[in-house]
């Protein structure tokens, strides 16, 4: 009698068994899906998760599941261009309705099983709850956009408040009747309306940076309209590019332009002299640079004795913050300080103050 030959047992069929094996016991969400979108197997997890009975489960179109929760027309259609080969879903983030209350949000991901014979079509789909996650995105956004109305609404306050401090300050110039008390109390004037301005500037900021063109222009108005009495005689002017700077940064630019056009008011025109002050910012890839410039009466000659002011330990300290070399030099007639920051050098590569400085 012959010895009958032992059954041969199709590879393919075995790999589909381990892979239903696995993805049934696995601990993430796990779909096996035919070509029509049929379940071949859930996972324990999956089941767990959207409240499936493992037992029954398989074979049911995935349309069909739960209450019908799952049947959403554009992942269907994403599916099945997947499992015709034209697509494939990556991170599809949906919401899922499960009853009235708590919608889930839910990212899909599906990829098309290759079969070297040419056998039926798989897809593997798998489920992340992303629920929790973006509940406490949608917290944190709320909390930023409360913070930013709340900031906005007391850089509103602040401005108001300096300005009336500035109008103060300037009412009271006008009825002492010491010389001296009077400059410093316009002076302390002007660096108010400087911070005043600031203010209004970031007030109104969308991104968090200030546009220096109507920044220093306001400013400089201010300061023109506090401390010049003839606008015909003396004029402020100011050109200035499209730059935009971070906050801390227009801080201190425009400390540094109040400074320097107040030491123009006080030494460069005496006599009622007329004349113009210019005001320039500009800026490239490679570095920026701050002017101001009159056409005064010039530098006076330094003694070794001479100290600067308040003004020139400002400016110098804020130059210094910025990282920036300051260069002042007479333009005959009048005075340039250049304000300057190469961006392609390290910090401290130029001297922080030029030569022939005489006052500020």
């Amino acid at each position: 009698m012959p010895t009958p030959k032992p059954t041969m047992t199709n590879p393919l069929d075995l790999d589909l068994g381990l892979a239903l094996a696995v993805i049934s016991t696995s601990d993430a969400p796990l779909l096996l899906l035919d070509g029509e979108l049929a379940i071949l197997v859930a996972s324990r997890s999956f089941c767990r998760a959207f409240k499936c009975d493992p037992t029954t489960v398989g074979g049911q179109p995935m349309a069909t599941i739960g209450a019908g929760e799952w049947n959403v027309p554009q992942l269907d259609s994403l599916l099945r261009a997947t499992a015709a080969g034209f697509a494939e879903v990556q991170a599809y983030e949906m919401t899922l309705q499960q009853g009235a209350d708590n919608p889930r949000r839910l990212v899909i991901n599906a990829h098309k099983l290759e079969d070297a014979e040419g056998g039926d079509v798989r897809l593997l789909l798998s489920v992340a709850d992303v629920t929790d996650a973006r509940r406490s995105e949608k917290q944190k956004d709320d909390l930023l956009r409360e913070k930013a109305i709340l900031l906005q609404e007391l850089q509103h306050r602040v401005a108001n408040s300096l300005q009336i401090i500035a109008s103060i300050l300037m009412q009271s110039a006008r009825r002492v009747q010491s010389e001296e008390t009077r400059g410093h109390l316009q002076n302390a004037h002007s660096r108010v309306m400087s911070i005043a301005a600031l203010q209004q500037q970031l007030a109104t900021s969308q991104l968090g940076r200030v546009a220096l063109r109507a920044y220093l222009t306001n400013l400089c108005r201010s300061i023109a309209a506090s401390m010049i009495p003839d606008p015909a005689l003396l004029s402020l002017e100011t050109e200035i590019d499209d730059s935009t700077v971070e906050a801390d940064v227009s801080i201190s630019l425009g400390l540094i332009v109040t400074e320097l056009v107040i030491n123009s008011l006080k030494h460069a025109y005496p006599d009622e002299r007329g004349g113009k002050i210019r005001v320039g910012y500009h800026a490239s890839e490679t570095e920026w640079a701050l002017n101001v410039s009159d056409d005064g009466v010039g530098m006076p000659s330094a003694s070794p004795d001479t100290k600067g002011g308040l003004g020139t330990s400002i400016v110098k300290a804020l130059a210094q913050q910025l990282e920036a070399a300051i260069i002042v030099f007479d333009a005959k007639p009048g005075t340039v300080v250049t304000v300057r920051r190469s961006l392609n050098e390290p910090p401290g590569a130029k001297p922080l103050l030029g030569d022939g400085v005489a006052y500020i």
